[in-house]
């Protein structure tokens, strides 16, 4: 008796077997869902005549894959295709209600129907990115010696859900966001197909090529925005003011009114969180105000906390920015106390506002370069100590081992400076900082480095320092 995390669908899952969950109640993305491959829209680079994945599934061969794509790519439909096609019972596992309990106990069933009945299985985990490491080497052995052929979809990136052993045993199978031309297409075979929109109905093709674009390639949303769409349609045609002969009839309106309240695709905790905000901070290192608004959009569009997004802005502002523009910083943590103070969404336009200066304003990485290069110095170079005329003496002891002895008060010398060395003597005179030419205010700032290196040299080649004392503490 399967365990009540467990859902089990064998053999008869299509055309007249699957009468019940076929039937008119049914949304209609399931009552058209593609019986066979050569329904299935798009995807010609997976499925399409001469590739390998094809050639196996009509030859009959189920390899173990993870299928990999956005929501709506068709994963769960191409697991049933392939189990169809290959004459093997289909079961169904959801990680997120199932447990290694529930593993165990389709690997018996699976067992049990070879042995019995010689008949293959294919287990197909949703969500496989959902099972924890545990959950997953459960299945490894039973993958491995043929048990089930098995194959797993996620939308989020195998490489960092799925376990590397896992991972090996399957053919990883990439379906991308279907195109819009293939959506249009399954819009009309909708409208067509007996089990699609209930007749008559009819669409303006301008029309279906917005829905297609709305849907993101997403063949689920496509079909419920034209569903819903064709409720909008009969409404409109069953009035007082219309033509009762007439086909109702789905317009760009009807769409307009079933997109409402559609939230832009985005997953907060998933890969589309770091495409996105990748996107962002390389619109902003390009120098593109226009991408970079577009991004940050669709970031809060999809729920991101504006907080989040903030603290991004900040680290962009140094990270690209840097000296070249110093009132970049100020301005992004400006933007992320105005979001903190105001919320959302008053505080969007703040956010707008640091990412479009960050955008225009003159951009260096010469600070992160410095950093990663004094990171590197720390991390692989011994500890160097700090050199003695560098140390104060607070007390006697100190002080008679040369704790401070030839240290050179800057303030004491003209224009400020005096030629010390302030890094460990084993270093030398390494360079970290070199501000960037042409860079903003970087330009001055490098003009200034270089003069002050030339005054120090200058007082260092005179061989008496300390004739360009002007007076002072003479600390």
């Amino acid at each position: 008796m399967p365990s009540p995390g467990r859902k089990q669908q064998v053999g008869d899952l299509f055309g007249a077997r699957g009468d019940e969950r076929r039937s008119a109640q049914a949304p209609l993305a399931d009552r058209i869902r593609p019986t066979t491959i050569d329904e299935v829209v798009g995807h010609d680079d997976v499925i399409g005549p001469g590739r390998t994945l094809r050639s196996l599934i009509d030859e009959g061969r189920a390899p173990s894959l993870i299928l990999w794509g956005p929501p709506g790519a068709g994963k769960t439909t191409l697991a049933r295709i392939i189990a169809d096609a290959c004459d093997r019972r289909f079961i169904t596992l959801s990680a997120v209600e199932s447990g290694v309990k529930d593993i165990r106990a389709t690997v018996a069933d699976a067992r049990e129907a070879w042995r019995i009945k010689g008949r293959g299985t294919v287990l197909f985990v949703d969500e496989i990115h959902r099972f924890n490491r545990a959950q997953q080497d459960v299945l490894l052995p039973h993958v491995e010696d043929g048990t089930f052929t098995f194959i797993g979809a996620t939308t989020e990136n195998p490489s960092f859900e799925i376990v590397s052993p896992l991972l090996s045993r399957c053919r990883l199978i990439v379906l991308k966001p279907i195109e819009e031309a293939a959506i249009v297409a399954l819009l009309q075979r909708a409208l067509d197909d007996e089990r699609g929109v209930p007749k008559p109905i009819a669409a303006e093709p301008d029309a279906l090529s917005r829905i297609a674009a709305l849907a993101n390639g997403d063949a689920r949303t496509a079909l419920n925005l034209i569903e819903w769409s064709a409720f909008s349609a009969r409404r409109r045609s069953s009035g007082p003011e219309a033509d009762a002969d007439a086909t109702p009839t789905i317009t760009d309106e009807d769409v307009a009114e079933a997109a409402l309240g559609r939230r832009a695709r985005y997953d907060k905790g998933g890969e589309e969180h770091f495409d996105q905000v990748s996107a962002l901070q390389k619109s902003i290192r390009g120098s593109d105000p226009q991408a970079a608004v577009y991004w940050l959009t669709r970031m809060l569009e999809g729920g991101e906390d504006p907080v989040y997004i903030a603290r991004r802005l900040v680290r962009t502002a140094s990270e690209d920015v840097g000296h070249a523009d110093p009132q970049a910083l100020s301005i992004a943590v400006a933007a992320m106390q105005a979001v903190q103070l105001l919320g959302m969404p008053e505080g969007a336009l703040a956010l707008v506002q640091a990412a479009t200066w960050l955008a225009i304003a003159p951009k260096s990485n010469a600070l992160e370069t410095a950093y990663l290069e004094a990171r590197r110095a720390v991390r692989e170079e011994p500890a160097h100590p700090v050199p003695l005329w560098l140390r104060n003496a607070p007390t006697k002891v100190m002080a008679e081992l040369g704790y401070g002895d030839g240290y050179r008060y800057a303030h004491d010398y003209e224009g400020g400076v005096v030629p010390q060395a302030f890094l460990p003597e084993e270093m030398g005179a390494r360079r970290f900082y070199r501000p960037l030419p042409g860079a903003g205010l970087e330009d001055k700032l490098r003009e200034r480095l270089e003069r002050l290196e030339a005054r120090k040299r200058e007082m260092a080649e005179s061989g008496d320092i300390d004739a360009f004392r002007r007076g002072g503490s003479g600390r």
